[in-house]
Parts: C-alpha cells; sequence; structure tokens
C-alpha cells in the first residue's frame, strides 16, 4: 500500500485557491497561482445523486475507508478513473482546500485524455485537477463546471465526515 503525505505551501492569494470548480492543490512550485474559473466555462448536464457523476453509464465499486470508517464508493469509466483504478491501492492523506474540498496528490498525473463533458462537482465527488495534478474530494458543491476538473467517481458520505477527513485508502472492490 502506497502512503502519501501532502507537502506544499500554497501561494496565498485574494481567493487563497480552492480546488474544485477550477481549483486544487499545488505541484510543490513556489510559483504556482491558484487558477481562475472563468464565467463563461462550458455549462453542464445536471447528474443526480443516483447517477454516474460523469454522465458514463458503467461505474466500478471501490474499496474505500476514511479515517478508518468505510464508505460505498465507485469510479466512473473515464480513462482517467481507469487510470486513477490503475494505482491502487492509494492511501492518501488529506487537506483542506477553500472550505470545499479535501485534496491529496496521487504518486503521479492521471491520463486526460478523452475526458468526459465538464461538469460542476457536487457533494461526495472525487476529482482530478489535471493543471495540478490532485485529487479531491468534495464535501461542498463545486462552482462551476471546468474543464481542468475531471469527475472520476463519487463516495456515498456524509458531508461532514468528508469536511473533516484527514486520510483515505482506495482499494479494488474484491
Amino acid at each position: 500500500m502506497t502512503t502519501l503525505t501532502l507537502r506544499r505551501g500554497l501561494t496565498t492569494t485574494a481567493t487563497v485557491g480552492v480546488l474544485l470548480a477550477a481549483t486544487a492543490c499545488s505541484d510543490n512550485s513556489s510559483t504556482e497561482q491558484a487558477p481562475t474559473t472563468s464565467a463563461s466555462a462550458p455549462a453542464s448536464t445536471p447528474a443526480s445523486a443516483s447517477a454516474s457523476p460523469t454522465g458514463s453509464d458503467r461505474s466500478t465499486p471501490m474499496h474505500v475507508t476514511i479515517d478508518g470508517q468505510e464508505v460505498e464508493a465507485t469510479l466512473n469509466d473515464s480513462p482517467a478513473a481507469r487510470d486513477l483504478a490503475s494505482l491502487l491501492p492509494l492511501t492518501l492523506d488529506l487537506e483542506d482546500f477553500h472550505g470545499t474540498e479535501r485534496i491529496a496528490d496521487p504518486p503521479r498525473k492521471l491520463t486526460t485524455e478523452n475526458a468526459p463533458e465538464p461538469q460542476a462537482p457536487r457533494t461526495g465527488d472525487l476529482t482530478y485537477y489535471a493543471p495540478w495534478g490532485n485529487l479531491a474530494i468534495f464535501y461542498k458543491d463545486g462552482p462551476s463546471a471546468s474543464s481542468d476538473l475531471l469527475v472520476l467517481g463519487h463516495l456515498d458520505a456524509d458531508a461532514d465526515q468528508l469536511a473533516g477527513a484527514d486520510r483515505i485508502t482506495i482499494e479494488a472492490a474484491s
């Protein structure tokens, strides 16, 4: 099992950066800047809580624990989600980002080829912010859709549990 600890200095900006909907973690670069979301970002198709978060009709169950508590979770069938699955098992330390999500850095960047249409992240969504290469779990609905933010799957966990999460372990379901 791989254990990753986030260590990075976020550049403080007027909006202290947030992962979802156009924000995420840094790549340990001291020259990074928080991305901005354009009001003209592509519109997304709303997804219901029970629907697949990426528009893909297929999803793969995962074995996920948050701070030692099991939660139901699925990955969608996008290329980025399949790439994440190739890295499993993963144990990641999480930190808060912009009061909306918990973020962590996977061992390497994920593919963004053939990404699905952008959609605004919802509470419980597991996402990947491509410019910085980090994962984010939203504990609040994100702002607007962004082509830089890929929804990889969904965790069926309480928003309060997600907001306070310090560590997540993701494994392929057996």
